[in-house]
């Protein structure tokens, strides 16, 4: 997979594949026109296109995934965070919070999160 990042309508693809992979072409067009309000051609040009991005493999009509929901996820965070705020983890989770209030469980689990990912 590339480093560059998917447009909007290639993740909302992206979505369906990995709710329905592994999953037939035929079945993965019929699931992109109820979902996605796509047409055939539309569908069949967006599985050539994740396959030579490395996305996802098509073969003999089977619609495989080669890289995971988490580690897109994980690379567009990676980018918003960078992008938005130089890079400072600090920086983004003081405007995610915004003033907003945690609970003492949440807190406990970013906790554990960062406890978990600290370099010593």
């Amino acid at each position: 997979m590339g480093s560059e990042r998917l447009c909007d309508s290639d993740y909302r693809f992206m979505c369906v594949v990995w709710d329905h992979a592994p999953v037939n072409s035929g079945e993965l067009v019929k699931l992109c026109e109820q979902q996605l309000g796509w047409k055939k051609s539309t569908t069949y040009t967006v599985i050539r296109k994740m396959c030579e991005k490395g996305y996802i493999s098509n073969v003999d009509a089977t619609v495989s995934v080669l890289v995971s929901k988490e580690q897109v996820q994980a690379n567009e965070s990676e980018y918003f965070v960078e992008r938005t705020f130089d890079g400072s983890l600090p920086g983004f989770v003081a405007a995610f919070l915004g003033g907003k209030k945690i609970s003492a469980r949440e807190a406990a689990q970013l906790k554990q999160m960062i406890d978990a990912h600290r370099e010593d």
